[in-house]
């Protein structure tokens, strides 16, 4: 049996560039388009977005493709060495077992190395390298 595959999906630096002036929001989610359709993973939101916008209000904000799979985000914010590698964590306890990955441009939110993240440039956001690390672990069973 295969252990679901969750998403940790953050926003800034990912699905656009962390200052993304003159580029819209979103402006990278085009590329995981046909890697979500194809594979429908299922997404938790681990942006900082979520402490001022609720999840429908985030859903209605995000491309459909990409709302469609969110199951859900992550807690209250953690202090302290590697948060954002403790908020997953935390909801992984409540959630279940799952394979996950995060792609996420906070390198320093995870221990060092973290086999699970999949990091983004925050410059640019998510790019084919990205990309194709996302598919092959995708499609591995």
């Amino acid at each position: 049996m295969h252990k679901e595959k969750l998403i940790f999906l953050d926003f800034d630096g990912v699905l656009h560039p962390t200052h993304f002036a003159g580029e819209s929001p979103f402006s990278r989610a085009a590329l995981l388009e046909e890697s979500f359709n194809l594979l429908s993973p299922k997404i938790v939101i681990s942006s900082s977005w979520r402490f001022t916008d609720n999840l429908e209000k985030l859903q209605k904000t995000l491309p459909t493709f990409i709302s469609s799979l969110i199951i859900g985000a992550t807690g209250a914010a953690v202090i302290g060495k590697h948060p954002r590698f403790t908020e997953i964590q935390n909801y992984l306890q409540s959630y279940g077992s799952a394979d996950w990955r995060a792609l996420d441009d906070s390198y320093w939110e995870f221990p060092n190395p973290c086999t699970r993240l999949i990091r983004c440039n925050p410059n640019t956001g998510i790019a084919d390298r990205q990309i194709l690390e996302l598919n092959q672990w995708l499609i591995q069973g």
